[in-house]
């Protein structure tokens, strides 16, 4: 038996569906994930200190995590076992052909162990540097908790992407930052806090605070909505290729979007940067103290620096690691947004196989692969390139200004909203045309 047949026998996949699943059934299916989500991250975990836990609003975002429960890890094992296992198929240390369906197969496989092992990990190093602080007696049991509640995310991951609207990974952190913006806005000025936007603005108001109003409310409001619209509308940009469905010469396009890769280099160079930061911790009281600290304050986006700037506390040093954390994650968002392309079958030879048997060519030339690869790749890998540095470049500049749940947070959201609009579009489509469900293969 190979080691493949071993590792599914030991963890098991999601079965897939038997049939073609409605829109209905899909909405289904993501509306109880999404509450059984929201649930694992009521429940605390048994025999922990919660007074000393650390307030990391960030890290929660990103990684769709509610530390103290279930969640406490949230998607950062499934996303960074998705990292390592892209780059070492980069360099050929596994050699797997992601144009091969089994191939793919092998390395979700793969993504998976690595998770769990990951999840075990990072539990126990969460326990031991502080991250989660246990009652006396009660570290195993914190740290089991915690991979049991990474290994029911990473089903539920699963239990999306087949039944559900898009990932599960996207899905979880749209929920979280959608949460964390209504109340970040709406959030009544509860015990000595300040409330959320509104109850500041009315607080500034009246106190003629006008310049904190500016820069506390009306930039960060402002540049949420910014960000909301600017990627609406980016999302609709693409180029189109002519193509010729079959025999009959019936005409067809194939569009490729700007944001051809959507936000997932966003996800993978943030969850990269935030797991880094967790490190950091381990260096505590060792010689490699110093060293970490020093690129762990590159590797944190600088927030609100244009507030800090305004009121005149922005430092020549903290405008310098802006530059270079902007210079570092732009490169780590073009580099994932390649692997992605070529690990998620979107690359121009397995476009090109797809629409060949699809029964689709380029009009005026012989039906060949090699001719569908040959125009694809004058766009695709450009388009790639290009498409990355734009959502790093995004992020990064709406997390200078402060955007309510973060430049990143709000990225991620709207191109996973975005998503689902168009899987519910391109179903209905489907749903409602025999040909071209035929066209497609569907059943």
């Amino acid at each position: 038996m190979s080691f493949y047949a071993v590792a599914q026998k030991l963890l098991p996949s999601v079965k897939d569906p038997t049939k073609s699943l409605t829109i209905k059934d899909k909405l289904i299916w993501t509306a109880i994930v999404l509450v059984v989500f929201f649930i694992l991250g009521t429940v605390m975990l048994i025999g922990i200190n919660q007074a000393q836990l650390p307030q990391l609003e960030y890290l929660q975002m990103i990684l769709a995590s509610q530390i103290g429960s279930l969640i406490t890890l949230g998607i950062g094992p499934i996303v960074l076992a998705s990292i390592i296992l892209q780059l070492l198929a980069g360099v050929k240390i596994i050699n797997l052909d992601f144009s091969n369906p089994q191939d793919r197969a092998k390395f979700s496989i793969l993504q998976k162990i690595s998770s769990v092992a990951l999840a075990i990990v990072e539990s126990i190093v969460a326990v031991k540097i502080g991250f989660l602080v246990p009652m006396p007696g009660m570290g195993f049991i914190v740290a089991l908790q915690v991979v049991i509640g990474s290994i029911i995310i990473l089903y539920l991951d699963e239990v999306v992407s087949k039944y559900g609207i898009g990932s599960g990974i996207g899905l979880f952190i749209a929920a979280g930052v959608s949460q964390t913006i209504i109340w970040r806005i709406f959030s009544p000025p509860l015990a000595g806090s300040t409330g959320g936007l509104i109850f500041m603005a009315i607080d500034y108001i009246s106190t003629g605070s006008m310049l904190q109003l500016l820069t506390s409310v009306l930039i960060p409001l402002l540049m949420t909505i910014i960000v909301f619209l600017l990627v609406v509308y980016v999302e609709g940009m693409h180029v189109n290729i002519p193509l010729t469905v079959g025999r009959s010469g019936m005409g067809a396009k194939y569009p490729v979007k700007l944001l051809y890769v959507s936000v997932m280099p966003v996800i993978f160079a943030s969850t990269l940067f935030a797991n880094f930061n967790l490190l950091v911790n381990v260096a505590k009281n060792t010689s490699l103290e110093n060293i970490m600290f020093k690129i762990g304050a590159v590797l944190t986006p600088q927030y609100q620096l244009l507030e800090n700037a305004i009121l005149g506390g922005a430092t020549a040093t903290m405008w310098l690691n802006a530059l270079i954390y902007m210079v570092l994650f732009v490169l780590t968002c073009v580099i994932f947004g390649k692997f992605w392309v070529m690990v998620g079958g979107q690359d121009a030879n397995s476009v090109a196989r797809q629409l060949q048997n699809s029964g689709m060519s380029i009009p005026g030339f012989r039906r060949d692969e090699r001719v569908l690869a040959t125009v694809l790749n004058r766009y695709i890998p450009t388009i790639t390139i290009l498409g990355s540095i734009f959502v790093g470049l995004l992020a990064f500049v709406s997390d200078l200004t402060g955007a309510i749940g973060s430049g990143t947070g709000i990225l991620l959201t709207v191109g996973v909203i975005y998503k689902i609009y168009e899987v519910l579009a391109k179903d209905q489509v489907f749903q409602n045309s025999a040909l071209l469900k035929q066209v497609a293969g569907r059943k």
